[in-house]
């Protein structure tokens, strides 16, 4: 397996790893905020979704564009206007699993080459399709170890 196959083996795997580390997870539970200052676990679970959703646009910009250029965002604002503790847990990991599923098969049929094409973080700079692939990919493993701790602390 080459290095791109396992990344996209990682990216795809997320949304179960996600869904694996909520199944014993009481409904009540969600809203809960035991580290004071923090998300809710229904609130990192939104924040991942729309994440998901951001990472699609850039890669497919990527893919479509010529060194498009992306604007850097403080996920705080979006908790609120977005309504992150009024949505629905399942339809968030349905959109996430089905979104993935989407930006897999662009992928998979994209020629090695093509991950080296680029767009321009307006914060970060410069960075490759694969780099894009690769934070997008670590963003669920790098929540999971929060969801645990607050799961831990409940």
């Amino acid at each position: 397996m080459s290095d791109l196959e396992r990344l996209l083996a990682k990216y795809a795997a997320g949304p179960d790893r996600l869904r694996r580390s909520i199944v014993d997870v009481r409904p009540d539970d969600l809203d809960a905020v035991p580290c004071e200052g923090y998300w809710s676990i229904r609130q990192v679970i939104c924040h991942l979704s729309d994440s998901d959703s951001v990472y699609a646009d850039r890669i497919k910009r990527v893919l479509a564009e010529d060194n498009p250029t992306f604007f850097d965002a403080d996920p705080n604002l979006f908790c609120e206007a977005l309504y992150w503790s009024e949505r629905d847990i399942d339809e968030e990991l349905q959109l996430l699993t089905l979104t993935r599923r989407q930006i897999l098969r662009i992928l998979r049929n994209c020629p090695v080459e093509t991950f080296q094409r680029t767009g321009v973080h307006s914060a970060d700079g410069a960075m490759t399709l694969e780099t894009l692939v690769e934070r997008i990919m670590e963003h669920i493993p790098h929540h999971i170890r929060f969801i645990e701790q607050k799961i831990s602390a409940l």
